[in-house]
């Protein structure tokens, strides 16, 4: 088991297994938001392809030793517990409440509540990060990188997600609480200014762009949703609509895993993927 008071010596572990940080800040993320997303993960064709993507990428390009991955603003440990199924030793840190006591329902063993600030790292000590779908909801993402660069030691491993193409920008994007979404190109640029050298960058979810614009963009451009808030609806569309479905899904992905597992690049798709290293 990781040593959390080794590298973070102010979080205090409660009588629940949580270390806790005795700081709070704002975040920009739906309050409900774990709740809703641990309702819909385990059945979700989009959280789990994209953890079969994350954990292809983390074997591909593994940190010095396997780990510890520090999964930063992890959620309900639905990556973490992936990664650790997949021989990897795996730190969940997140701010929600709710969505650490998930993490520690599905059996994660290291569980932060804190933010990568308030978990108050040494500098030097994370031998690799985590950040899925966390960048965008970042306002100054290359500030958080450059943070990130000082926490991780030397060629220490940064790996990420984010969504694609602003173009595709709708009330999914407002609701979630996200400031931008990414292309490889920008993605690989804050990386570079932010001191990390990027080895691999991919697109996946590549039959995603065209439903996601005519389905959620169209309808936000022209007005016809841009009072939705509605987060639930968002995340549930994640989902199948039916196992036949779902299958056929999973056909088409599996050709983006077999990609990614062969360190071979996709260039368009819904969502990007990209692993750094410290320079």
């Amino acid at each position: 088991m990781t040593d959390i008071h080794g590298i973070a010596s102010t979080l205090k572990k409660e009588t629940d297994g949580i270390w806790y940080s005795p700081e709070e800040e704002p975040l920009s993320y739906p309050a409900d938001g774990n709740d809703i997303c641990f309702a819909v993960e385990e059945t979700s064709f989009w959280f789990k392809h994209r953890n079969s993507c994350i954990t292809e990428a983390v074997s591909a390009f593994p940190p010095d030793g396997n780990g510890p991955i520090f999964d930063i603003g992890g959620g309900n440990g639905f990556v973490s517990l992936a990664l650790a199924n997949a021989g990897f030793d795996v730190v969940l840190v997140e701010p929600g409440r709710a969505g650490v006591a998930n993490g520690k329902k599905r059996g994660l063993a290291n569980v932060i509540c804190a933010t990568m600030q308030t978990a108050n790292f040494m500098k030097n000590a994370l031998p690799a990060v985590g950040l899925f779908d966390v960048l965008e909801h970042i306002e100054d993402d290359k500030a958080f990188l450059k943070s990130i660069h000082a926490l991780l030691k030397n060629a220490g491993m940064l790996y990420l997600t984010v969504p694609a193409y602003t173009f595709l920008w709708s009330n999914a994007d407002d609701s979630a609480g996200h400031f931008r979404r990414y292309t490889l190109k920008s993605a690989s640029a804050v990386f570079a200014s932010a001191g990390f050298e990027v080895v691999y960058a991919s697109s996946f979810f590549r039959f995603l762009p065209l439903p996601i614009f005519l389905f959620r963009t169209l309808p936000y451009k022209l007005g016809l949703a841009r009072h939705a808030k509605d987060w639930r609806k968002n995340r549930t569309s994640h989902a199948a609509p039916n196992t036949f479905v779902e299958r056929i899904l999973n056909r088409m992905l599996l050709a983006e895993k077999i990609k990614i597992r062969s360190k071979k690049i996709m260039r368009f798709g819904g969502s990007c993927l990209l692993v750094a290293r410290k320079m």
